[in-house]
């Protein structure tokens, strides 16, 4: 028989196999540990007053009646905690030209956004805490407000930090080749469109929500934190707190649901756990929903005004839009709100053969929440832009949307190479995806089909998108600011006197099932079954240092760091047993929790091993020392990122009547490298996908002109539920990244990232025989009516 081909395909390997999450039945059984489950000795709550306008100057606060409630502990103002926290500012080095002004915990002076912390009240209880605020009287001088991101740069517009003299946080301009010549040429067509993306944000099943104690005798801070990157807020809570960073533990166990939006500083939780320091004694602090609409960052608020040119074979000649995006008052902490700006940028067009590209981007402040990353950052928009106008190009010169694609990808052989936008681009496969794609949905079947039913008056469409996906993402991707982001990850893996391995790995568990991977990931290569392998994340104090969970890079980063501590491990414990059983390395294997010999014949137990190496190491030779611990960290350091790619389709009914779009099926064929475990990487896509269809038909953060969120509950948020959901198919490409033994990209955002473009140019497909269009999201029944003429 031959070998297998690779290490992968070994008996005992988990690689590949669609394994159930260990944690399944605790969690189903409610058996979970949210930040809100933990019930601390002396703890008290806290509820926050919050800016009732949108921008104002705060004259005073009268803070006498809610000091005088039972129950109240402590109430502190922006200028308190002033006194004992440094302000913090969300800029970059290498988003060269960024500026925003410096961010307080609580407002201080003047308030720039609805919602925006004023006062904290620190009580018994949270019912008691919330009575007190009610009592609070902010007295605000009311001032004009920017909340039109296009209005906000005109000359005569409200500038929100006048220190800075406009409204402009950041601009940055893409040009290769000559796009004006392209445009001007005889021989292309152009077709120009404004894309409107509407404002939306992660509706978490958990709310954000942190628990701090300290303790002055060892003057040591400890958060339970409902968050993505643990050691980020280490060092966030140590360098404003005036603490050594060791002296600060920050603990992420359970999480409901991140997104990017439990990945930034809020003001709240930093005023939590200074009122803990201050304090003494643990605070709490659950935002409630009405909390969550109002300050969880919001993402997608872009106007693009985007042309392409293409000849009449279909070729791209030119690619070019101006995208203007609103950020609220400042650049969020410490990741900033450029980044999306950046990401679109970047992003557009990508996965195309571009001679000629131009992108301009500004970034406005305005008086509106923070806009910062949530899943899927600035890809909805890039793939929605570009892939939008080359099907409206296709429509233009009578050319089917599958035969412009594959005359305009880069060619699967073609890499490595560089994008326009000078991305490294490698181990990429977009024509296999898209040739997958086209037989996974049986395209020409279902053109057929509908031209049939338009006949009838049923008026369906289909939309497809070509996508990369950021991923695994290197040192290179944030620079030095206030705070540092890692993009590398660590685990460390041991083996324990009863035979069973322990992994211990920065990355965090957010619900999609990276604990899972990483005990795959330890369990194959080491050699032990699933049930003998314990996965710990999440906890500054008992785990490397590394970056957390964002990026899609849990697997790709964070099991490549699993996988080499398992080579390690496993290095060790067969140098230990070859000595035991006088035997050659080489002729021996871990098996199902056995040392064996090659053949499979197993010789000794791994309890055995240990128990020998822990208690009786008098029988070892004297100059042997095994750990049996292994600890290995991991970067990406070639590429800037390691991209996924994906075809993905979408299936619609609209009804002209009504404006109401039923989706029918939506179609996703991913390249995310090698698949670990196929059940969950398709649940994550599907996820995302559904994520789509939110911000595609139904999510969006409606403001008033003077800055009010209308639409701040469930009740009137809209959301895509059971009803709502078409079939999802998923199929997969594999093309293993060059850039780790494991070969892992990410899976975690292409289908919020694709699925919207997707979606529109399905929309538009339905429109297109009736003389309509539509390019603003989310796509409402009314802007479908509107776009048909019929309101």
């Amino acid at each position: 028989m031959s070998g297998p081909l690779t290490i992968f395909d070994k008996p005992n390997s988990y690689i590949g196999k669609p394994v159930d999450r260990p944690d399944a039945k605790r969690l189903l059984q409610g058996r979970g540990k949210f930040v809100d489950d933990i019930q601390l000795p002396r703890m008290v709550h806290g509820a926050f007053v919050r800016s009732p306008v949108a921008h104002g100057r705060i004259l005073s606060i009268d803070l006498e009646e809610a000091r005088g409630v039972p129950g109240v502990i402590a109430v502190y103002t922006g200028a308190d905690l002033a006194e004992h926290v440094t302000p913090y500012v969300g800029v970059l080095s290498h988003l060269a030209g960024l500026r925003s002004a410096p961010q307080m915990p609580l407002a201080v002076d003047v308030v720039r956004w609805t919602g925006e912390p004023v006062v904290m009240i620190v009580a018994t209880s949270r019912a008691v805490a919330e009575d007190a605020a009610a009592l609070v009287y902010v007295d605000i001088e009311e001032l004009p407000v920017a909340t039109d991101m296009e209005r906000a740069l005109e000359p005569d517009a409200p500038v929100i930090h006048p220190d800075f003299g406009s409204n402009l946080a950041w601009e940055r301009t893409v040009e290769v080749g000559d796009p004006d010549a392209a445009f001007a040429r005889d021989d292309v067509t152009v077709v120009e469109r404004t894309f409107r993306f509407g404002r939306h944000t992660g509706v978490t099943l958990e709310a954000r929500a942190s628990v701090v104690e300290y303790d002055p005798s060892e003057d040591q801070l400890t958060c339970h934190y409902s968050g993505q990157a643990p050691h980020m807020m280490q060092y966030i809570f140590a360098k404003h707190l005036g603490l050594a960073e060791e002296n600060v533990r920050v603990i992420s166990n359970d999480v409901g649901g991140s997104f990017g939006i439990k990945i930034h500083t809020y003001g709240d939780e930093i005023a939590t756990a200074a009122a803990a320091k201050l304090l003494g004694r643990p605070v709490k602090f659950v935002a409630d929903r009405l909390e969550s609409f109002l300050t969880d960052i919001h993402a997608r608020d872009h106007v693009v005004h985007g042309r392409i040119a293409v000849t009449q074979e279909g070729k791209i000649e030119a690619l070019a839009f101006d995208d203007i995006t609103g950020i609220g008052p400042y650049s969020m902490y410490p990741r900033t709100s450029a980044i999306e700006a950046n990401q679109v940028l970047n992003l557009t067009g990508a996965p195309y053969a571009l001679e000629n590209y131009r992108a301009n981007a500004k970034v406005v402040f305005q008086n509106k929440n923070l806009m910062c990353q949530y899943r899927a950052v600035g890809h909805p928009i890039a793939m929605a832009v570009a892939d939008g106008l080359l099907e409206d190009a296709a429509a233009e010169i009578g050319m089917d949307v599958v035969e412009i694609r594959r005359r305009n990808l880069v060619k699967d052989d073609a890499y490595p190479c560089v994008s326009a936008t000078g991305m490294k681009l490698d181990d990429l496969s977009h024509h296999k995806t898209l040739d997958l794609l086209i037989e996974t949905m049986d395209y020409d079947a279902k053109r057929a089909e509908h031209a049939a039913l338009r006949e009838q008056g049923i008026h369906r469409g289909l939309g497809l998108v070509s996508m990369i996906e950021v991923t695994n993402p290197s040192p290179m991707f944030y620079g030095i600011g206030g705070a540092p982001i890692a993009s590398q990850d660590g685990a460390t893996i041991r083996l324990d006197a009863g035979g069973a391995i322990h992994v211990s790995s920065s990355v965090t568990e957010q619900g999609q099932g990276t604990n899972t991977i990483l005990a795959q990931v330890a369990a194959g290569v080491f050699g032990v079954d699933m049930d003998r392998v314990k996965v710990t994340t999440g906890d500054t104090k008992t785990t490397p240092y590394g970056g957390g969970t964002w990026a899609s890079r849990g697997a790709g980063i964070g099991g490549e760091a699993t996988l080499q501590a398992a080579f390690a491990l496993k290095e060790q414990v067969l140098d230990v047993a070859a000595v035991i059983l006088q035997a050659k390395v080489e002729g021996l294997d871990i098996i199902a929790g056995h040392v064996c010999d090659t053949d499979g014949t197993q010789r000794m137990s791994l309890s055995d091993l240990a128990r020998t190496v822990y208690y009786r190491g008098n029988e070892l030779p004297s100059d042997m020392s095994p750990e049996l611990v292994a600890t290995r960290h991991y970067r990406v350091s070639d590429f800037p990122f390691v991209f996924t790619n994906a075809a993905m389709a979408a299936e619609v009914e609209v009804d002209p009547e009504t404006g109401f779009v039923k989706v029918l099926n939506v179609w996703a064929v991913e390249d995310c490298g090698r698949v670990i475990n196929p059940k969950l990487v398709d649940e994550q896509i599907r996820g995302g996908v559904v994520q789509g269809i939110g911000g595609a038909f139904y999510e969006e953060c409606i403001y008033s002109e003077d800055g009010q969120l209308e639409n701040a509950t469930m009740a009137d948020y809209l959301v895509p539920m059971a009803f709502e959901m078409p079939d999802i198919t998923v199929a997969h490409v594999e093309t293993p990244t060059k850039t780790s033994v494991l070969g892992a990209k990410g899976a975690g955002e292409a289908g919020t990232g694709g699925a919207p473009a997707a979606l529109m140019n399905a929309v538009n497909d339905a429109l297109r025989p009736l003389g309509a269009s539509i390019h603003q999201m989310p796509m409402t029944p009314e802007r479908i009516l509107r776009a048909l003429g019929t309101v």
